[in-house]
C-alpha cells in the first residue's frame, strides 16, 4: 500500500498526514502508560474489567491443547495475562505493541504474574506484523484498533497470521444507543474524562484524543463490513453495557 505526501487521516477531530499519525499516538501513550491501567478504571468505573472477562470467555482458550494466541496493541499485558489464566498448560501467547513504555508495564505485569516463561514481548506494528503466516490460533486487540493509522492493513494482517480456524476478537468503545445513557456518556466523555486526565497523569490533551478517537471510530455495521473485506467470515458484534463497547468477531475459514 502506497501513501502519498496528500494522503491524511483522523487524528480525535483533527485531519493530520497519514504518516504522521503513528507518531502523534505514540506521543500519547508513552504520556499515559504508567497510569494507563488505572485511567481505565477510573474512566470506566471498572467496567472495562467486565469488557474484557467477557472477551475471554468469547475466545474460550483450548484447556487441553496446545494454543497461541496473539494480542496486538495490548502493551501493558492486562489481556494475555486473563488469556493464559483461562487457558491450559501448553497455551502460550505473544505480546505486541509499537510502544515501548507500554510494553515496559505489560513485561511488569507479566513477571508478577510468574507468566514470564509462556509469553514472548515483541515491539512492533499492528500494520506489518513480524510473524510467519497461519501461526496463531487467537487474534485479539483490545481498545486499540482506532488508534491504527491504516486499520484495512491492520486487518489483513490479523487475518494473515492466524491459522485456519482460527479466530479474530475485537474489543473497542462503540456508539452508545439507549436514549438518554447516550446524552449522559457524551456530556461525561468530554467533561469528565480528560478532567481525570489532567488530575491522574497530569495530560488533559491526551485524553481529549482518546475521547475524540471513539467518536471517529466506524460504527458496528461498518466495521463489520471492513471485517468482511478483510475475506474474515461468520462475523458478528456483540455489544456490552448499552453499546458503550463492543466486541467484533470473526474466524478465518
Amino acid at each position: 500500500m502506497t501513501t502519498s505526501a496528500r494522503d491524511t487521516t483522523h487524528f480525535g477531530f483533527s485531519d493530520v498526514p497519514l504518516d504522521e499519525k503513528q507518531g502523534r499516538v505514540d506521543d500519547v501513550f508513552h504520556s499515559v502508560a504508567r497510569r494507563y491501567d488505572l485511567m481505565n478504571d477510573l474512566m470506566s468505573g471498572g467496567l472495562h474489567r467486565a469488557w474484557k472477562d467477557a472477551l475471554v470467555a468469547m475466545a474460550a482458550p483450548a484447556k487441553t491443547t496446545a494454543f497461541r494466541h496473539l494480542d496486538v496493541a495490548g502493551g501493558t499485558g492486562d489481556i494475555v495475562v486473563r488469556m493464559l489464566g483461562a487457558a491450559g498448560p501448553r497455551a502460550e501467547a505473544m505480546l505486541l505493541d509499537i510502544n515501548a513504555d507500554m510494553l515496559a508495564v505489560g513485561r511488569d505485569r507479566i513477571a508478577a504474574a510468574g507468566l514470564q516463561h509462556r509469553v514472548q514481548i515483541v515491539q512492533g506494528n499492528a500494520e506489518n506484523l513480524p510473524f510467519p503466516a497461519r501461526s496463531f490460533d487467537l487474534y485479539t486487540i483490545a481498545f486499540g484498533i482506532r488508534n491504527v493509522p491504516r486499520i484495512e492493513a491492520a486487518l489483513a494482517e490479523a487475518y494473515r497470521v492466524l491459522k485456519i480456524g482460527g479466530r479474530f476478537l475485537c474489543l473497542e468503545f462503540s456508539s452508545v444507543d439507549v436514549p438518554g445513557l447516550d446524552r449522559a456518556y457524551e456530556a461525561y466523555s468530554f467533561n469528565v474524562i480528560p478532567t481525570l486526565g489532567r488530575v491522574v497523569t497530569g495530560d488533559a490533551e491526551s485524553y481529549h484524543y482518546l475521547v475524540e478517537s471513539i467518536r471517529r471510530f466506524p460504527d458496528a455495521a461498518v466495521f463489520s463490513a471492513m471485517l468482511r473485506a478483510a475475506r474474515f467470515a461468520r462475523v458478528a458484534h456483540r455489544p456490552l453495557s448499552g453499546n458503550i463497547a463492543a466486541i467484533h468477531a470473526g474466524w478465518r475459514l
